[in-house]
């Protein structure tokens, strides 16, 4: 979450009932339940009860603003522009580069991902919670923050542990992660998810069409359509695994649903509630620019130390205690033992089978993993990074090139399904670990051409024609591959010596080239969609008798058409009258 935010209220232990309240009262505040046409609505809906995230999330569940969407619905944005900024305006209001951001997002992935069913508010919803909308506004005109935004480091003190897997590339922090931008996304997350939306060849998180457009594709993986409730449950916490966050992200959704309105960039007001606000850890300070006592933040403002308070259920605070670090350094690790990522020595393969499929088709195998220490004993819970690597359109189920999969129980993670593209060879997918620097183990899966084990004519007319003249009828066939439409096969037609000499005939039918001479082999053909193929006319020389037409395809399947040249047949004279007797 953004550490800067200069104007957030920091009220220590008393702040933490406070959010707890705020959180808790998502189902009872704004008249939940039913809308003014008394259809239950999205934000009061049950989650689904299978809805989950995996073990990853875009932000590394950093903490987040837990604000309510004001009481009073937003107004509509009028059609000519922003109107004057009030304090109730710039809280139900958007600032005008972060929600262009979210529209163009919208618009990118209705093309891309037609299925998902993205709405832009969506985005708005998770922005305002993760940034309070890019900290009101305050982007340039590229869209770019104008300085950091990050969330508190994650060194497992009152966090997640993720140590550093950008040698602090993104967040300046080369110890542990943090989360970064407007959308708040961690390292490793942004590392595969980031996306370059402003096409200036960069993909930052900082830059808010960047950042907005990750998300987009980061909520359509998997082949989730968020026009269902299920889908978009298991989205929103595979943002952030909290039902308190999905909650809070569905209150924020249905608000801008109902209407919005643009505000001048700079101009949104800040949260004031955090929802770690009382877990006794202070925000991280800009890696640009070191937070000591006395020195403003990003915000503008001075931070003041706070006291620690006690584990939740503690009862209180306790008296504040001499920082042991200095300020700005980052905190020591957490005492407690190894987690599960730290004791993995190795991965081993657990038994993928041979990876092949057509080009367009689904692999039906699939890779697994096995994360193990150096003893070879397994190692649940620890997160896999399955890596489609070189220059190859073959994806996972969902479109996407990375999947992060967390090991079970038996240390074994399974990666999604690969999509076969239609560039043929052999594909790498690499398996790494997640926040340790082991060697990786790769695998390698091959798409073949596509290919069609039949052959057909689509009809039955006789292909007949007389010396020097065309064939009135074309030749055309339907390839399939087990019984199903074989489509896309590459495919050759020839005009054979004989069954036994499949070379190309030097006399006979032929096929016309562009420039009118005879053409006896045609190449490059291929079946359209509904896995038919209809070859060019037929014309035929002076010569007569049987000939042979061959079309072989990519998979062995073979047809062999005869045609027919002949003299047109003339009729005989009928016979003289005989004489009259």
């Amino acid at each position: 979450m953004a550490a800067q935010f200069g104007r957030r209220l920091r009220k220590g232990a008393a702040t933490t009932a406070v959010a707890a309240v705020a959180v808790a009262a998502l189902s009872a505040s704004q008249a939940p339940g039913v809308n003014d046409h008394g259809r239950q609505t999205a934000a009061d809906a049950t989650p689904s009860p299978d809805a989950s995230a995996s073990d990853g999330s875009a932000t590394g569940n950093s903490p987040y603003y837990t604000d309510l969407p004001p009481l009073n619905s937003p107004s509509p944005s009028p059609s000519t522009g922003p109107g004057p900024t009030t304090p109730g305006t710039s809280e139900a209001g958007i600032p005008a580069t972060v929600l262009d951001a979210y529209k163009k997002a919208e618009a990118a992935l209705r093309d891309d991902k037609p299925g998902c069913n993205l709405p832009w508010q969506l985005l708005a919803a998770i922005g305002r919670v993760e940034s309070g909308q890019a900290r009101g506004g305050r982007v340039n005109a590229e869209g770019t923050t104008l300085s950091p935004i990050l969330g508190p480091q994650l060194d497992g003190n009152g966090f997640a542990l993720i140590k550093d897997t950008d040698n602090g590339a993104y967040d300046g922090n080369s110890t542990y992660d943090q989360a970064v931008g407007p959308m708040q996304f961690i390292p490793s997350t942004w590392a595969w998810a980031g996306r370059d939306a402003n096409g200036d060849g960069k993909k930052d998180p900082n830059n808010i069409y960047d950042a907005a457009l990750a998300a987009g594709h980061y909520l359509c993986r998997f082949n989730w359509d968020l026009s269902d409730q299920k889908d978009l449950d298991r989205a929103i916490l595979s943002y952030n695994n909290s039902r308190e966050y999905l909650n809070l992200v569905m209150r924020w959704l249905e608000y801008y649903r109902k209407g919005t309105h643009e505000i001048p960039d700079g101009t949104g007001t800040l949260p004031d509630n955090r929802s770690d606000e009382g877990a006794g850890t202070s925000p991280s300070p800009s890696p640009t620019t070191p937070s000591t006592p006395g020195t403003p933040t990003a915000g503008g403002s001075t931070p003041k130390p706070r006291p620690k308070p006690e584990k939740p259920g503690g009862g209180g605070t306790s008296k504040p205690k001499p920082p042991t670090t200095p300020p700005g350094s980052p905190s020591p690790p957490p005492s407690s033992s190894p987690t599960p990522t730290d004791t993995v020595h190795h991965l081993e393969d657990a038994g993928t089978a041979k990876l092949t499929a057509m080009a367009g088709e689904a692999f039906t195998q699939r890779i697994s993993t096995r994360a193990e220490t150096k003893a070879g004993k397994a190692v649940a819970k620890v997160r896999i990074r399955f890596t489609i690597v070189g220059d190859t359109d073959t994806t996972f189920t969902g479109g996407e090139s990375v999947a992060t999969v967390a090991t079970n129980s038996s240390g074994v993670a399974v990666a999604p399904a690969l999509q076969a593209g239609e560039k043929t060879g052999d594909v790498t997918v690499r398996a790494t670990v997640v926040g340790r620097m082991v060697a990786g183990l790769d695998y390698t899966a091959t798409v073949t051409e596509r290919a069609a084990d039949a052959l057909a004519r689509t009809g039955d007319a006789a292909l007949t024609c007389t010396p020097g003249g065309e064939f009135a009828n074309q030749v055309e066939v339907k390839a399939t591959y087990k019984g199903a439409v074989a489509d896309g096969v590459a495919a050759t037609a020839t005009l054979i010596k004989s069954a036994d000499d499949p070379t190309a005939n030097d006399k006979g039918p032929y096929f016309k080239s562009a420039d009118g001479k005879a053409v006896r082999t045609l190449t490059g053909l291929k079946t359209d969609a509904k896995g038919l193929l209809k070859l060019p006319k037929l014309y035929a020389d002076d010569t007569t008798g049987t000939f042979l037409l061959r079309i072989d395809t990519e998979g062995g399947a073979t047809l062999t058409v005869e045609l027919t040249v002949a003299a047109a047949e003339t009729s005989s004279p009928s016979p003289s009258a005989s004489p009259s007797a």
